[in-house]
């Protein structure tokens, strides 16, 4: 399958949001990767229910809602009625994990789970099979703009294996520091989701961007 392109909002140009969404809504990206943050489980706050229920207003792709928020649970339904098409919350942020990946699905939504840089991907081989997808982290979560870390690529391959071995149909998405120099090579490593916020939205033609990173030559 050709490899997913989700602009990371958070990187958008908040007084003209909506003609960032049309942006995207027009270009070749397959998805709106959308960061909410709460100042507690990371150093930053970005933005709740009201803007998310405003860019799917306007959105006519996927919604993919990561949660850096501690205790995600009370929210699940307030992110459905938003517009959330996949939610993914934090290894590190849930007590059971099982319960809140089993209750973003009964939501009908997609569920995700995201690992931070420090986190193996070991923790995961007994929640697998109930994923959608996994959420590596290629930069501390909390701001944009940071640079990449190199042992992401060791962590997607270890991902990989624990997905073929266990039969589980998650798909690998790859959020930070992503740009057209680790792109093709996290794609080749087995990424299948491409998250990129300041490269897109800070580049000259944010519409050709994300075009050049949806047709890489591996």
């Amino acid at each position: 399958m050709s490899h997913i392109i989700a602009p990371s909002i958070l990187a958008a140009d908040f007084a003209n949001l909506q003609r960032d969404i049309e942006m995207v809504n027009q270009s070749e990206a397959d998805w709106f990767h959308i960061d909410v943050m709460d100042g507690v489980f990371v150093p930053n706050i970005s933005y709740g229910m009201p803007v998310i229920a405003a860019i799917k207003k306007h959105a006519t792709k996927i919604m993919d809602v990561h949660l850096m928020i501690v205790d995600p649970d009370r929210f699940i339904k307030d992110f459905k009625k938003v517009g959330a098409d996949i939610l993914t919350v934090h290894y590190e942020a849930c007590k059971h994990l099982h319960r809140t990946v089993q209750a973003i699905k009964l939501e009908g939504m997609k569920a995700g789970v995201s690992l931070n840089p420090h986190t193996p991907v070991a923790v995961l081989e007994d929640i697998i099979k109930d994923l959608d997808l996994v959420l590596i982290m290629s930069v501390n979560p909390g701001f944009g703009g940071q640079s990449f870390i190199e042992n992401t690529y060791k962590k997607i391959s270890q991902l990989k294996a624990l997905i073929e071995k266990s039969g589980s149909n998650a798909i690998i998405e790859i959020d930070g520091g992503v740009n057209d120099k680790n792109a093709e090579k996290l794609v080749v490593t087995g990424a299948n989701a491409l998250v990129a916020g300041s490269f897109v939205f800070k580049s000259q033609d944010p519409m050709q961007t994300i075009k050049d990173l949806k047709h890489l030559k591996y």
